[in-house]
């Protein structure tokens, strides 16, 4: 594959007192185009406020620092005013309008990762703000405005004029903003962090999978995510998805390293992992990391909302399920070497800790 997979950064877009957008650039991380995939985070300072927008993407927002509030309307429903705090995952169909807001000292970050297949541009997305000085009715006519809204024109120029912000603004004085309601997060939010695990290994690691089962709005996004934190010096195991999803990565916290190997066995990356850091694992491509003496976690969206992975290490990797003289036969071994390879790896595990 002739397009490079080295993790990047993601690079300011816009911003002021009350917080900044970041966004992964498809020219820099060419994979966004080419597997039709879009990554930003939003930064929101205390009392800053992400004016309502809605998105030509479908996505999955995790929180990854901080407590906020969110809002959030769904088409042709009511709008749903939920706290949000780190470790949330908020799935966001196609349609959805939201705002954001920072009541806090410590500073709102929120990563987006989602699908750009329909976006105007492939591999970015493309916000719609209601409001603000790029808001959708600076473009209209007062008079279009008027006879929509149902307002006189001198009403329309203050509605349309009066905010001279763009995308993030900070509020000043006694603004009141919506209080959440706890019964608004079932459904909606599921906190990564708390969730039951769906693999706990001793000195290995910990992941929890987000699927239409515990966060069924994900089908509508039409992807799934797992939050991964593996110990210090452990290994995840060599691994593929087996239904042709694409793994889009970033590293939350620590650092590792990471091997990615692609058709004829070519090893296709080869690098250090840092928190910030954004990677794509192409479709059926292998990829395997080992954490450093801190450990890592990461955040991924898979491109399927129920994914299946396929390990080759492990008790349950095909290796396993192989017989013992194809084995032979495909390695070509003897019977001895076979049986030594059979009986290592013997535990049910995807997380290997580090050698004793």
């Amino acid at each position: 594959m002739d397009i490079s997979l080295s993790p990047q950064l993601a690079k300011k877009v816009y911003g002021g007192n009350g917080g900044s957008y970041h966004a992964w650039c498809p020219s820099e991380l060419p994979m966004l185009q080419r597997g039709n995939v879009g990554a930003a985070k939003l930064a929101l300072e205390k009392n800053g406020l992400a004016l309502p927008c809605y998105s030509d993407s479908s996505k999955v927002a995790y929180v990854l620092q901080g407590n906020g509030i969110a809002g959030i309307v769904l088409p042709e429903s009511e709008e749903k005013v939920v706290a949000i705090k780190k470790g949330d995952a908020i799935a966001l169909p196609f349609g959805v309008v939201t705002w954001w807001y920072n009541k806090e000292n410590t500073e709102l970050v929120i990563l987006f990762l989602g699908d750009t297949s329909k976006a105007h541009k492939t591999g970015e997305f493309t916000d719609f703000f209601l409001t603000g000085s790029n808001g959708i009715f600076t473009g209209f006519s007062t008079e279009f405005v008027s006879r929509a809204w149902d307002l006189e024109e001198k009403d329309v120029k203050t509605f349309v004029g009066n905010q001279p912000g763009k995308g993030i603004v900070k509020l000043e004085g006694n603004f009141s903003i919506p209080e959440p309601k706890q019964e608004n997060r079932k459904g909606m939010v599921l906190n990564c962090e708390e969730a039951p695990l769906d693999v706990d290994i001793k000195d290995g690691g910990r992941v929890v999978v987000l699927n239409t089962k515990n966060l069924p709005l994900v089908g509508e996004v039409g992807l799934g995510a797992d939050l991964v934190r593996l110990d210090g010096r452990a290994m995840c195991s060599p691994g593929f998805s087996c239904d042709s999803a694409l793994q889009v990565t970033y590293v939350v916290r620590g650092s590792g390293r990471v091997q990615i190997v692609g058709v004829d066995g070519r090893r296709v990356l080869e690098t250090t992992l840092k928190a910030g850091n954004l990677f794509i694992v192409p479709r059926f491509f292998v990829v395997s990391k080992i954490a450093d003496d801190d450990g890592m976690e990461w955040f991924s969206i898979i491109s399927t909302p129920n994914p299946i992975f396929t390990h080759l290490a492990g008790s349950s990797s095909v290796w396993k399920a192989l017989s013992p003289s194809v084995l032979q036969a495909a390695f070509n071994v003897d019977s001895n070497v076979e049986q030594l390879f059979r009986s290592k790896r013997t535990a049910d595990a995807i997380f290997f800790p580090p050698p004793k």
